[in-house]
């Protein structure tokens, strides 16, 4: 399965963000990819008002990304933000295109490091694994990759492949956690973890204000025995990187944890 790790930079204006998406997968399809990821917060970045952003899954944003995503002919993953039914909005992950239709609802709420997302942001409760070209791929969001058991219960429904759409806080250490995190999770779940953040805004002559996580860059492919597959920087960029889901089963049983675990 060729993959397409499209990272950005989101600014607050939906519109705006939706001709980087255009882009991403205009590069992707151009390399042959079968999926392009996007970060979390694609539609558009934290540290604005996001409520009066937010749009319905058959919204216009999402619209579009379905129409661009059905004309490359290839499937896509971003994020954005949908209504939630008591004010505040959901941090949701499109999935769409190459014959799937779905969506992600971030579960764990970045409520941590002086930020507290559930003041605007309502959690999911329900896991995703969907199936594009016979290779089942699961879904979570950012703070999401702090919690091992989500990943191990994605394996356990299938997933071989687990996207990890981000917008990661920048700050000492952050950077060391992030990779560390990806690969550990990886290793749990022995699956290949395609993680896929924002890039650093500071990269691009942006610099980030107040404690909102607008991204660090360095997304990473982790192989299912935890190497480093892939990496890009802090900027924003497009890595074309090939997985071998048959990695899967080889690594399951060297490393049989899904098995051998007790809890």
């Amino acid at each position: 399965m060729r993959i397409a790790l499209c990272q950005i930079v989101s600014g607050p204006d939906p519109k705006a963000n939706l001709e980087l998406v255009a882009d991403g997968i205009r590069r992707a399809a151009e390399e042959g990819a079968d999926l392009a990821v996007f970060p979390e917060a694609t539609m558009a970045c934290f540290g604005v008002k996001l409520a009066p952003l937010a749009e319905p899954l058959d919204g216009p944003w999402a619209t579009e990304v379905r129409r661009l995503a059905r004309e490359a002919g290839i499937a896509v993953v971003a994020g954005m933000f949908t209504p939630a039914d008591d004010g505040r909005v959901t941090n949701t992950l499109l999935i769409t295109g190459r014959g799937v239709e779905a969506s992600y609802d971030k579960i764990h709420l970045f409520d941590a490091f002086g930020f507290a997302e559930s003041n605007t942001v309502a959690p999911g409760a329900e896991t995703v694994v969907v199936t594009l070209d016979g290779v089942g791929i699961g879904f979570t969001t950012c703070y999401d990759v702090r919690f091992p058991g989500l990943f191990q219960e994605l394996a356990d429904e299938g997933a071989s492949v687990i996207v990890t759409p981000a917008s990661w806080g920048s700050g000492e250490g952050r950077r060391e956690q992030w990779e560390l995190l990806v690969r550990a999770r990886a290793l749990d779940s022995t699956s290949w973890v395609v993680a896929c953040g924002q890039a650093d805004p500071r990269s691009i002559g942006r610099e980030p204000s107040g404690k909102a996580p607008t991204g660090i860059g360095h997304s990473l492919v982790a192989t299912p025995l935890g190497l480093v597959h892939a990496q890009l920087g802090a900027e924003p960029g497009v890595e074309i990187v090939d997985v071998d889901p048959d990695a899967v089963e080889g690594a399951r049983q060297a490393v049989p944890v899904l098995t051998n675990r007790r809890f």
